[in-house]
């Protein structure tokens, strides 16, 4: 019979403690005046720039200016796709991104292994390394990287646009984090056994940074897929043009910038990132909320 009443009683109990939380929580309305405020200014540019793709030009520079479209029209997405070779950027442009976020995942994470579980002469040397090109201006190594991709002869291939970020200081950093919370006692295990180190790398390590995998991923593709500078300087014809090179140059006039382009243009470019953010989030989260920690 005690067992019985306990049971009816713990959902009252379960429902008590949700009603409390829920007053805790709503209990303090000026914390929800500057989270919103703070969504507010966070979502005004992706509205605006939804908005401003469905706009004439002359909608676009009203003042003052207007959110929602009074005549909606699909014209600046006709003309992007008109003066774009669209096929040929988006293939240069995925390319791009899906090798450079390879690359960053296998080369990173061993560089990352090496660095949090193997003991060889010089690792701190050498991790000290790549946290100081942390703080080196991507700007400053402009010129030697156009040297080195020119010496190579890779000049007006893809290579050149994919090379110098095949392994990124960030990612060597998040990786070594994220596999020195991985305990010791399973590479010992892994060793006695006669597992090599290439087997308990691709076995074992692996396996168990996918949240980190995720979380490095995420990063760098965006920052592939939305790389704008270094295109531009190297890229020697359109062949070798990415969205974000391309879309700037065609929404570009000797007068004046045609914003309605412009901005229909950040919306197809913004899809593929939404999209692999939304596939990959959790992972992200989990990634990055586990970095570091023992």
């Amino acid at each position: 019979m005690s067992t019985l009443s306990t049971l009816r009683k713990q959902p009252d109990a379960d429902r008590a403690i949700r009603r409390r939380h829920i007053r805790q929580t709503w209990g303090q309305p000026w914390l929800y005046v500057p989270l919103t405020g703070a969504l507010l200014l966070m979502i005004a540019p992706f509205l605006w720039m939804l908005s401003g793709a469905f706009k004439p030009e002359a909608d676009i520079r009203k003042v003052p200016p207007v959110l929602i479209p009074t005549a909606p029209t699909l014209e600046n997405y006709r003309e992007l796709f008109s003066r774009l070779d669209f096929t040929g950027m988006f293939v240069n442009s995925v390319i791009v991104a899906v090798v450079v976020t390879a690359g960053n995942l296998l080369f990173c994470s061993m560089l990352g292994y090496a660095l949090a579980k193997l003991e060889f002469r010089g690792r701190r040397g050498v991790f000290a390394l790549v946290m100081g090109t942390l703080m080196v201006p991507p700007l400053v190594t402009f010129v030697p990287l156009y040297v080195v991709v020119s010496n190579l002869g890779l000049a007006g291939s893809l290579l050149e646009l994919i090379l110098p970020y095949l392994v990124t200081p960030l990612g060597v950093f998040l990786m070594r984090q994220f596999i020195s919370s991985l305990p010791d006692e399973l590479i010992d295990a892994a060793r006695v056994d006669g597992c090599r180190e290439l087997a308990i790398f691709w076995k074992i390590i692996l396996p168990l940074t996918t949240p980190g995998l995720a979380a490095l991923g995420i990063i760098t593709f965006l920052g592939s897929w939305n790389n704008f500078l270094w295109p531009l300087v190297v890229a020697q014809n359109e062949d070798q043009y990415t969205l974000p090179v391309g879309l700037a140059l065609a929404s570009g006039g000797q007068d004046f910038t045609r914003y309605g382009i412009l901005l229909a243009g950040a919306v197809v470019v913004l899809l593929p990132v939404m999209i692999v953010f939304l596939l990959f989030q959790r992972r992200f989260v989990a990634g990055i909320a586990t970095t570091g920690l023992k």
